[in-house]
């Protein structure tokens, strides 16, 4: 029975995240560019988290996207906690749908979802993506019913005198002790399923069959709510410190909000019974609407109530977050774009400006980026050394998503009307962060080559540091003043010292390629060392050759 119920709940699953995932395919992208842009207020976060959740039907979903857009830089801390408690109002539609259709009388709902499957078929086989993905949703739609079906079927089926079901009808539910015990098995079960969704549609058939009492299946609801942060929390495990910041909110506030629940637990169901005419008189059996029904309003209600009282809070919790999840000294980096707000468009002039300061943040943080080469080249100590490693991997998925941020608000700026001028600025600033961004590939890969020499146990003799080290010194030059270049006005750039710093950079490239063969002839190290060594050296003058390219755009843009 246990493996029945386990096996409906599984199917309702299934279907939620067949739905869930083909609303992702169809408005991903949308969904993506609402999140990282509709955000500057309270009220729009908090709405934007409420609406992308009602469409794809998942809070989990919603909440691992902020982690990650919080991770990448595209959200702020305090936009994250807007569409968080906003998630949480947005995943209150899912019980609406279980109450109303799942277990309203008016209508079968599978005698209309199977006709639709029937006509969603073709579209499952149609070539347009978009299309195969509405079929998708309506087929997943079709399977959460049918597991919910399943589950009002088999439910009656339990053993009434297994002494756990004995145990549980004999438990008071005016004994707060009850209350306690139903939070913490909403909570594990919500844990272990990872949907608070298919935790809830168990509850509210438990509920209706008269298994557990509505007290009681409340509290699971509430115990439900702090289970369902486990995800955006293990999310946020790899992620940076602002990241586990947003996950520790979601949990904080879910948390918070089911003790001040708990505080006024019977007057809020006093207050739902009413409202919803249940009493203790009649057996819930007898009121198959009632019982769901009024969960749904209670799981809303609690909600919206939680979201208006935090929100007063949150420049505080802003402020005492970071203070209880403190960013390390290695996490101070530039997480997100600094002088570009994407929900705005000023003059095209002015908008240049904006991303010509944003060019030079991004060049700054290539060069930190850089600078990490030989800390883990000559890194002994194993914690720093992987630290250092995973810094350079977080790095390069940075630099990717400010590549594309820029990329995306100046595509927005050339739309408008512009100069001839205007426009060469623009074109040459696409050309300069893709460079840029091929830098921190670059840096990228020359990590991952340590980490690959690393592990083969080999080791580079002093000639080859000592040659090293005067490639990174010589392009970590070229570096520097092609910033210089950037954060000056461009029209005093100074092309002929970046040039003559490439003919230097060439030269003892083409140096240390005569000496490494002479090496290898000489047997001076292996040849899988030379391998590491000699791609370290293209890498750093790939880099030199990226920074006169940025300094040409420069010109290019006069």
């Amino acid at each position: 029975m246990i493996l029945m119920v386990t096996g409906s709940l599984g199917i309702f699953l299934y279907g939620m995240i067949l739905m869930s995932e083909s609303l992702q395919k169809v408005a991903g992208k949308r969904i993506r560019n609402v999140l990282a842009t509709f955000t500057a207020r309270h009220s729009r976060s908090i709405l934007t988290g409420t609406l992308v959740t009602g469409a794809i039907q998942s809070s989990s979903a919603t909440t691992v996207m902020v982690v990650s857009f919080v991770n990448a830089g595209l959200l702020t801390l305090m936009e994250s906690f807007g569409i968080i408690m906003g998630a949480n109002i947005g995943t209150t539609i899912t019980p609406w749908l279980i109450s109303l259709l799942g277990f309203g009388k008016a209508f079968d709902i599978i005698s209309i979802i199977l006709p639709l499957v029937a006509l969603s078929l073709p579209l499952l086989f149609s070539r347009r993506s978009n299309q195969r993905s509405w079929a998708e949703f309506i087929i997943g739609l079709a399977i959460l019913f049918l597991g919910l079906q399943m589950l009002k079927e088999i439910t009656p089926m339990l053993d009434v005198s297994s002494p756990f079901i004995e145990y549980i009808k004999q438990l008071d539910h005016h004994n707060f002790y009850s209350v306690l015990l139903f939070v913490g098995i909403g909570l594990l079960l919500t844990v272990i399923f990872q949907s608070s969704s298919a935790v809830m549609a168990l509850t509210f058939v438990l509920a209706v069959d008269g298994f557990i009492p509505f007290e009681l299946a409340a509290a699971m609801v509430l115990g439900e709510n702090i289970g369902t942060t486990v995800t955006a929390n293990a999310a946020s495990i790899v992620a940076n410190i602002r990241a586990k910041q947003a996950a520790f909110f979601h949990f904080l506030f879910n948390f918070a909000g089911v003790a001040w629940a708990l505080a006024f637990f019977y007057p809020i169901m006093h207050g739902i019974a009413f409202l919803t005419g249940i009493t203790e008189e009649h057996d819930p059996r007898m009121q198959p609407m009632s019982i769901p029904f009024a969960l749904a309003l209670f799981h809303t209600g609690f909600n919206i109530a939680n979201t208006l009282l935090f929100i007063y809070f949150l420049p505080f919790l802003s402020r005492f977050i970071p203070e209880i999840i403190k960013t390390r000294h290695e996490d101070k980096v530039l997480f997100r774009l600094k002088h570009i707000d994407s929900s705005y468009l000023s003059t095209s002039e002015l908008s240049l400006v904006q991303a010509k300061k944003e060019i030079v943040n991004y060049s700054s943080l290539v060069l930190k980026m850089y600078d990490m080469i030989p800390e883990v080249l000559m890194e002994k100590r194993s914690k720093k050394y992987a630290r250092l490693i995973d810094k350079i991997k977080k790095y390069e998925k940075i630099t990717d998503n400010i590549e594309l941020e820029i990329a995306a608000y100046l595509t927005r700026v050339s739309e408008g009307k512009l100069s001839q001028k205007t426009t060469r600025q623009l074109n040459a600033m696409l050309k300069m962060i893709d460079d840029i961004e091929s830098m921190g590939d670059s840096c990228h890969k020359m990590g991952k080559n340590i980490e690959d020499k690393n592990r083969q146990h080999l080791y580079f003799i002093q000639e080859q540091r000592d040659s090293f080290y005067k490639m990174y010194h010589l392009v970590r030059s070229a570096l520097v003043h092609m910033i210089h270049n950037l954060e000056n006005d461009y029209a005093l750039a100074d092309l002929e010292k970046a040039q003559a710093l490439e003919k230097e950079i060439n030269m003892l490239r083409d140096t240390l390629r005569s000496e490494h063969v002479e090496n290898l002839n000489n047997e001076k190290y292996s040849y899988k060392t030379g391998i590491h060594y000699i791609d370290l050296i293209a890498q750093m003058e790939k880099v030199g050759d990226y920074a006169i390219n940025v300094t040409e755009s420069i010109y290019e843009s006069l």
